[in-house]
């Protein structure tokens, strides 16, 4: 990728109007990837979820996030030739940006094991025991917003 290949923008996206967008990151990471099982991969709740989009410089869907009404960070995904570039983090600050947004002071999200370092460098902690998700190693984690 050239310097203009690896351009992104993050912003709010609509479950309604950018679902395909959405879906197409979460399937290719989660599905595809790491063998998540579809009917757990769609839980029910991403209408009442905020969720957050990236783009590349085409408006291509590169990653995503959502922010669900108790405060919990999830389907954190960037696509595989994405990560490393600062998607993931682009992503994560603006999921934060929204919990505050919301009054929210605790943020949680339920970490892959391998991505633990990855949350810790914004500040997260992770609490309690290592956990199956969908086959999946996770921990919780959680951030105390008025301390970032």
């Amino acid at each position: 990728m050239n310097a203009s290949d690896m351009t992104f923008a993050v912003r709010e996206a609509r479950w309604k109007s950018d679902r395909g967008s959405l879906q197409a990151v979460r399937h290719a990471v989660f599905v595809l990837e790491q063998g998540v099982p579809v009917d757990l991969e769609w839980d029910g709740l991403d209408d009442a979820c905020t969720h957050l989009l990236a783009e590349d410089a085409r408006g291509q869907p590169i990653g995503c996030a959502r922010l669900l009404p108790d405060g919990h960070i999830g389907r954190m995904a960037v696509l595989s030739p994405w990560r490393g570039r600062g998607a993931g983090r682009a992503l994560l600050q603006a999921a934060l940006a929204q919990a505050r947004a919301a009054g929210f002071q605790v943020v949680r999200l339920n970490a892959q094991v391998h991505a633990l370092d990855f949350y810790r460098r914004e500040g997260f902690e992770a609490c309690g025991d290592v956990f199956d998700d969908a086959g999946i190693p996770h921990r919780a984690m959680r951030l105390e917003l008025g301390r970032r």
